[in-house]
């Protein structure tokens, strides 16, 4: 994997600064303003998805993935020239932006239309959405955890270069397949043309069912990894060239 390559240096540069900002000017609001918002909430712009992917929630957070940008970016880098790469990586954490925002608007919309249908107003639902209390009769045709959830989405922003890196993880798998990657909780050496679906099975697999751990944005994950693997699928099959 070697040196880093100037793409990769100056994108981790950047999740570096808009990751210290916040911190060293919080009256700003800077997180409000950046961090991807759900579309129906006041704070959200449509520059977001563009920002979102230099945010990251914690340290742990964009260690892992600028450890990713960095070991996966830098051979695609080296293979495909700055520009591609760059805009590659864009691509992708933009696609993951728009994937994400599209699967939570879906079941936003799906619980909104249950509580529209047993007679409840726009007033009360944004009630809901406001203070989070609602009256137990609802529960008899929407859950709790729906109500959570329908909750969390109209408030919780996302963060972070996950999708970009999952793009780029994915890439790296099309152009690598064999070589061996391993997970630090399982460390077995696999061979990317396995390791990498395995993952992102996992994601599918977690954003679909009631089983994630923590606050993970699965679809944004798998909607980078979808749009990564649509452009370095066409241009493997169509040979381009690197971009100078």
């Amino acid at each position: 994997m070697g040196r880093i390559t100037e793409a990769v240096k100056h994108l981790i540069i950047i999740n570096v600064i808009f990751f210290v900002a916040p911190q060293l000017l919080p009256n700003l609001g800077l997180d409000s303003m950046f961090a991807l918002y759900f579309p129906e909430n006041e704070k959200f712009g449509f520059w977001q998805f563009a920002t979102h992917m230099f945010m990251h929630g914690g340290i742990s957070h964009i260690l892992f993935n600028m450890y990713g940008l960095w070991a996966f970016g830098t051979p695609l880098e080296q293979m495909w020239g700055k520009n591609k790469f760059i805009f590659f990586y864009l691509s992708a954490g933009l696609g993951a932006g728009v994937i994400y925002t599209l699967v939570n608007y879906f079941q936003f919309n799906g619980v909104y239309d249950q509580l529209i249908n047993i007679g409840m107003s726009a007033e009360d639902i944004k009630n809901i959405l406001t203070t989070g209390s609602y009256n137990d009769s609802i529960l008899q045709t929407v859950s709790s955890e729906q109500l959570n959830e329908f909750y969390a989405t109209y408030h919780t922003p996302a963060v972070g270069a996950s999708g970009a890196v999952y793009g780029i993880l994915v890439a790296f798998g099309l152009s690598f397949p064999n070589a061996k990657l391993a997970l630090i909780f399982f460390p077995v050496p696999i061979a990317a043309k396995y390791f990498i679906p395995l993952i992102i099975f996992g994601d599918l697999f977690f954003g679909m069912t009631k089983y994630s751990i923590g606050n993970v944005a699965h679809f944004a994950h798998v909607g980078g990894a979808l749009i990564g693997f649509l452009i370095a699928w066409y241009w493997k099959q169509n040979q381009f060239k690197r971009w100078n």
